[in-house]
């Protein structure tokens, strides 16, 4: 899709949707190409210790889902 800036805005609401799902879609392809900064680096291996430490640790996804939809 070939689109100059001016003709993203003629597009419908549907439209820029499935643009912005082909354009998040083609980045997570690509998630190797973004670095991570040092600090986001830190945390991801922060957070896989604690999860490596504890397995048990936390909620199943039901058990997540579950609280979410009570609200």
């Amino acid at each position: 899709m070939n689109l100059a800036s001016s003709e993203l805005f003629e597009l419908s609401v549907p439209e820029r949707i499935r643009l912005v799902e082909h354009l998040w879609d083609s980045l997570a392809k690509d998630a190797e190409a973004v670095p991570l900064t040092d600090w986001q680096r830190r945390e991801s291996d922060a957070c896989l210790d604690g999860c490596r430490a504890a397995p048990e640790g936390g909620e199943s996804w039901a058990q997540v889902k579950a609280d979410i939809l009570a609200g």
